[in-house]
Parts: C-alpha cells; structure tokens; sequence
C-alpha cells in the first residue's frame, strides 16, 4: 500500500499557506487541556467568516471536562447498541457512492486502517476505531455545531468557511482538530446533554486539542487532485 505519510506538525502556523497545509484530520490527541481564553479567541477570530447579508448562522457548543466524558459514554454506548433507528436529519453523503469519489472514499479508509494494521473483512477492529470517534480521539475538547433547520444552501456553505477559520485558527495556536460528521446520526443522544433547540439541526462535531505526535494514524497525508485536474482556465 502507497500511503503518504509524514510527522504531525507540532508547531504553532506562522501563515495562513502554513496552517492550510498543516491542517489536517488528528485521530489521536493528548489530554493537555486547552484553555478557556484559547477557545474563546479561536471561535472570535473564526467569526470573521463571510455570510450571506451578515446571516452568521453559526451556533457553536463547546464541552470539556466530566460533561465531555458524560457525552462520550452515552455516544459509545449508542455506537455498540447500532440502533437503526438512529439517523442523521440532513444527509451528508450520497444515498450510493459513485466515481471517482468511490475509489477516493476506499483509499483514504484503507490507508488509514493499513497505518493501524486492520485488515479488510476485520469488521470489530473498524467499528472499534470508528467508535474513537465518539471519545473524540482523546482531546479534551469537543465542539458541536447546529444550524437552524429552515436555513437554506446559502447558509450551510456559510457554515463551512466558519469551520474551516476554526481549523485554520486553532493551527495559529499550536492545536489541532479533526471534523466529524460521525456525530450527526446521534444527535438525538447528543441533544440530552447540550441545549440544541429543537428548531436546529446538528451540523457536526469536532474534536479540538494538542496531536499526539508519537501517534501512527496522525502521520496519514490524503492525497490531494492536481489543480489541473479539477480546474478549468480560461483567456490564457
């Protein structure tokens, strides 16, 4: 298996170029807490992310401490019952998967799998990691964030730069995150312990803190299609 892989950066980013390209998915954090002060000044520079008329339909939940513990059992337990009546309220993928995202969905799951030396067909070791989701890979804080169910595509897309200025900010800090769309089929556990009012719908989760740099699955590099590739040029 061809997989990319390269040390967790570290170190704070010194540029907006440096905290793109040192940005990416942490599955596994060390428990060295994160101030409140951080969180604060992370989420107020992120809320400078455009939106449609100044909309800001950005709720964000932040949970630490023994309520994030609380929230990470009750999900773990949630995530072994594998009641099928738990579903997210908005799809975030295709009812079926086609090309080319099908061969670059199975790529980035088995390189990270062949990192943690899970072979295809070992159906426990998968459900197993992708239940680390739900203890939010250790970190010590987990965020969540709703939208306001009547909100349109315009907002959503709104959504996703705030998201991005909170990943991109928390690398300014020395942090690291990964986005979680895991979390959307159990939002009805999640709303027993955060106040998401019942007008709003679970966007995703988060989980925020320190990598773990001795960590295998956080050297996995996705690979990226070359601009030419997804772009087209036009007067040149």
């Amino acid at each position: 298996m061809d997989t990319h892989t390269k040390p967790v950066s570290l170190d704070p980013a010194q540029s907006v170029n440096d905290a793109i390209r040192t940005r990416h998915s942490i599955r596994a954090f060390l428990p060295q807490p994160v101030s409140y002060e951080t969180i604060c000044e992370i989420l107020d520079v992120s809320a400078r992310a455009p939106s449609g008329t100044n909309m800001q339909p950005w709720n964000t939940y932040v949970i630490t401490g023994d309520r994030l513990q609380e929230l990470s059992n009750d999900l773990l337990q949630a995530h072994d019952a594998q009641n099928p009546e738990n579903t997210a309220e908005v799809r975030y993928y295709p009812k079926e998967f086609f090309e080319p995202y099908t061969a670059r969905r199975r790529k980035v799951g088995w390189d990270l799998y062949g990192l943690l030396g899970i072979e295809k067909g070992e159906k426990h070791k998968m459900h197993v990691q992708h239940g680390r989701n739900f203890s939010f890979f250790g970190a010590p804080v987990g965020l969540m964030f709703s939208i306001h169910r009547d909100l349109e595509t315009g907002s959503w897309l709104d959504y996703g730069m705030y998201l991005q200025n909170i990943m991109l900010a928390a690398r300014a800090k020395g942090l690291h995150t990964c986005p979680q769309a895991a979390f959307t089929h159990l939002h009805r556990v999640i709303r027993e312990h955060i106040s998401i009012p019942d007008d709003h719908v679970l966007v995703c989760g988060m989980s925020l803190g320190y990598a773990d740099g001795t960590a295998v699955e956080n050297t996995l590099v996705t690979e990226r299609e070359p601009v030419q590739a997804l772009t087209k040029f036009f007067g040149f």
